[in-house]
């Protein structure tokens, strides 16, 4: 299990362009699997904070219960240019169902003081427990590509050919 606060101990510049990704646009996207084995793709609005990468979920949503039944998701970054030169992140990690009051209620206040709202009655909220990131950004003819591991030391930003 690798939290969030790890992944920033270990591959700080990595996990500062995915912070500025994420909180940038207040908004991720959450591929699941669906109960046919199928991939669902559903727009989150993330925190981080507390070490962890929160992802706060309407009651009994399809991807909540994709999420219950196999913890295994990607986190993806908006994307919003066509030609990739903002680069995108992917945390592909497996979500964690948190059930205790006192880390929902600060989750509840961390996430009124950044939005402006919180939820009242039930929702479901989950941590994602981080297995591996990865980013690229189209620079002209080439790719700028990292990868990160639990217990590997990130590497510099690789350069690799694009495609034609």
């Amino acid at each position: 299990m690798t939290t969030w606060g790890q992944f920033e101990a270990d591959a700080r510049p990595l996990a500062a362009l995915a912070r500025d990704r994420f909180d940038g646009a207040g908004l991720i996207l959450l591929g699941t699997l669906r109960s046919g084995g199928g991939p669902r793709i559903s727009p989150v609005e993330p925190l981080i904070f507390e070490d962890r990468l929160y992802l706060g979920m309407i009651w009994q949503s399809k991807k909540a219960l994709d999420l219950q039944r196999d913890p295994r998701c990607v986190v993806h970054s908006i994307v919003t240019q066509t030609d990739g030169t903002d680069g995108d992140v992917k945390v592909y990690g497996r979500a964690v169902e948190i059930s205790d009051p006192d880390e929902r209620d600060r989750y509840g206040h961390a996430l009124l003081a950044r939005i402006g709202w919180r939820p009242s009655g039930d929702f479901h909220l989950f941590a994602v427990d981080i297995d591996e990131v990865g980013y690229i950004r189209v620079e002209g003819s080439s790719h700028r590509v990292w990868h990160w591991r639990p217990g590997e030391v990130l590497g510099p930003l690789e350069t690799r050919p694009g495609t034609p």
